[in-house]
């Protein structure tokens, strides 16, 4: 039975809420034109960086996907992390692609294509990012409900009303404010963030204990569950696949790259990313310990109370059911409010690029001459309308497989190119815009084929494996980009 008590833990939570609204509103004021909306004026400095960095790439669904990681894979569900922080780190010291993206000055990285391949490519790059970014954000709201209806104890019929609250608060302040109420919450979320998920690692580990969780993972899942290679469910495809997936990420993912392009200088944005690297490393292995935990814990019986819908996927439920019987009274409501302050964090973020992209990008073409007045209004729209749209995908979309392969998969909709057309931007004078659109088109194609695969025939997705097809669409998109690009004859100078 879960320890949260509405007087204690609801008013610590209220509170919570409460304080970031009025932070994050607070400074809508500051807000004048579109670039103070969408990079915050190009003002942000190292330590927001850092802490908005972390705080929007720890949301209440990055909790829930580690936390499965763990219990089905054990601690070598965390090899993405590892990856991560390794590519994070490598890229942000080398200033690889991140440095010329920077000092173009530009707020999107279609923006910075545009210099290269072209006004088409710039915005077809704008519909595939929106296009990934959206269905990938998409169960955001429905798993962040989950968490709260199963570590709360919530009526399960509540979820739709849960969901819809937390969208509105967050897409309150998102709107009035853009980046700033973003780089400010997500300070305020960091900390609280942090107090939370250090607090319940240490009484996990004192309540379970190492030993025990080390034992838990040797009997349950065998050396695969301390080595990915050998692991039956993972493998060197599952390693590739998020070796690439995680560099692509460094290099493109909209909210990362937002904070590069919101730094006050190159230096900063660098700065940015070696120093938060290590943070994702904690980020897969403390929800990690939480799953494992919950492997250690967690009876039959207690499954059961989970509904029947919850129950065919218990291993993403595990972590939140066994939390709520866990962390006390008190704790519980900390424990709630950084989960909260994670999400928050996250989905504001998120709307906020993507609604970017389609502003800056998509509708490049139709707003020449347009006010600031105007460019705030439209942006401000865009962001109202993903919410409603993020609150009806929740609502009907029914996940298949693990949430971490969902993740994926609809990321790489779009990071399989756009991480290809960066490079080739930047580094190799043949890329042309016949290359990029092939790269494009291949790198949607494939996993979206695979996506709706797994809605009709389950059996012939499985039978490919959806790590084989990230791999392929990552490849082919590469070889797309270099053949296009080859293939277009070259332009000569006439001769005066």
């Amino acid at each position: 039975m879960t320890h949260f008590n509405w007087a204690i833990d609801g008013s610590i939570v209220g509170l919570y809420l409460l304080a970031t609204m009025i932070a994050g509103v607070a400074v809508r004021k500051y807000v004048g034109k579109v670039e103070d909306f969408l990079v915050a004026g190009r003002e942000m400095n190292v330590y927001l960086g850092i802490a908005s960095l972390a705080a929007t790439e720890f949301g209440v669904v990055t909790a829930m996907y580690t936390a499965q990681n763990g219990y089905k894979y054990g601690f070598a569900g965390a090899t993405p992390g590892l990856l991560n922080a390794a590519a994070m780190f490598i890229v942000g010291y080398t200033g690889f692609c991140i440095k010329p993206l920077r000092d173009s000055g530009v707020m999107t990285i279609p923006e910075f294509l545009e210099q290269r391949f072209g006004t088409f490519v710039r915005w077809l790059s704008g519909v595939v990012i929106v296009l990934g970014g959206l269905l990938n954000m998409g169960v955001f709201l429905r798993v962040g409900g989950e968490f709260l209806v199963v570590t709360c104890g919530l009526n399960p019929g509540n979820l739709e009303i849960t969901m819809t609250i937390l969208l509105v608060g967050v897409a309150t302040y998102t709107i009035m404010g853009g980046m700033l109420s973003v780089l400010i919450t997500d300070f305020l979320q960091f900390v609280v963030m942090s107090i939370g998920l250090i607090a319940v690692t240490i009484l996990v580990l004192i309540e379970v204990g190492w030993d025990r969780l080390v034992g838990t993972v040797t009997e349950k899942i065998g050396p695969g569950g301390f080595n990915p290679f050998i692991n039956p469910d993972m493998g060197w495809d599952f390693v590739i696949f998020n070796l690439f997936l995680t560099t692509a990420a460094v290099l493109t993912w909209q909210t990362s790259i937002a904070r590069v392009l919101a730094a006050k200088d190159t230096r900063t944005g660098r700065q940015v990313y070696t120093r938060t690297s290590f943070f994702f490393v904690c980020r897969f292995l403390i929800p990690g310990i939480w799953g494992i935990a919950a492997l250690a814990t967690l009876t039959p019986q207690m499954i059961q109370t989970l509904s029947p819908q919850m129950q065919e996927n218990a291993s993403l439920y595990a972590m939140p059911l066994f939390l709520g019987t866990l962390v006390p009274v008190g704790l519980m409501g900390v424990l709630i409010a950084a989960m909260l302050a994670a999400d928050m964090s996250t989905d504001s973020s998120y709307m906020l690029t993507w609604g970017g992209v389609i502003y800056n990008d998509i509708m490049a073409p139709f707003r020449k001459g347009w006010s600031e007045k105007k460019g705030l209004l439209w942006n401000r729209c865009i962001v109202a309308a993903i919410g409603v749209f993020l609150l009806f995908f929740g609502l009907w979309y029914k996940l298949e497989g693990d949430l971490w392969t969902y993740l994926t998969l609809t990321g790489t909709i779009y990071l399989a190119s756009i991480s290809t057309l960066l490079i080739a931007c930047c580094y190799w004078k043949r890329a042309n815009n016949w290359g990029a659109i092939a790269s494009i088109i291949i790198s949607a194609v494939i996993p979206l084929g695979f996506l709706v695969l797994e809605k009709v025939n389950g059996a012939a997705a499985k039978a490919i494996g959806a790590y084989t097809s990230g791999i392929a669409a990552y490849l082919l998109s590469g070889v797309a980009m270099v053949v296009g690009s080859l293939l277009k004859p070259k332009q000569h100078c006439k001769e005066r």
